[in-house]
């Protein structure tokens, strides 16, 4: 016959790995919860072009500098949908693991708009601006990396103006102007100086 000592310390047992067993359910549902949000990014619409490399001008934050690379995109034949994907390259390119220049989680390109006047209009959503790093430097090469992209792939854009969900907004995260017309060949000499 089995001591009473020794069935409640079996009962004790008992419960402590069914307790055990409940925690780590808890802990692998919640696991498996952050890491669904890990890419915030909202899906885009399957675009109807076909996959090349576009020029794309990087931004990298540790070295002060703003390089051209290629970027592969999946490019549309109608203008502003080519704009709004190569620009949705560069941020997607930025929300890599290890980026040299990290835009916040669900940061996107809702629409470009192209003007008769070659002013390219940039309708950011609010994740990318409200999440945005603060800082003067951060700031200006998250525009002027998406303005010479644009310009290098749309040669006839002359200027560029950003938006936040199709309002006007005055500053990115507190620096770079946002209620102003970007002059592209005044960004590309900028740039130019940053190498």
């Amino acid at each position: 016959m089995i001591s009473r000592q020794l069935q409640m310390t079996l009962l004790v047992l008992a419960l402590a790995g069914l307790g055990m067993g409940f925690y780590a359910l808890k802990l692998k549902q919640k696991a498996e919860a952050l890491q669904a949000q890990a890419d915030l990014r909202p899906v885009p619409a399957p675009t109807s072009g076909a996959r090349e490399n576009v020029v794309a001008w990087i931004a990298y934050d540790d070295d002060g500098v703003i390089h051209q690379e290629q970027v592969q995109a999946s490019i549309p034949q109608d203008r502003a949908e080519r704009a709004r994907e190569v620009l949705r390259a560069v941020t997607a390119f930025y929300a890599e693991k290890d980026s040299p220049h990290p835009l916040p989680p669900g940061a996107d390109i809702n629409a470009v708009y192209i003007l008769p006047d070659h002013t390219a209009v940039v309708d950011l959503n609010s994740a990318f601006a409200d999440g945005h790093r603060s800082g003067i430097g951060v700031e200006q090469f998250t525009v002027f990396s998406l303005v010479q992209t644009l310009a290098a792939n749309l040669p006839d854009v002359t200027r560029v103006r950003f938006v936040v969900d199709g309002k006007t907004r005055s500053t990115l995260a507190g620096h770079a102007a946002l209620d102003t017309y970007y002059d592209v060949a005044t960004v590309a000499q900028l740039v130019r100086e940053l190498q």
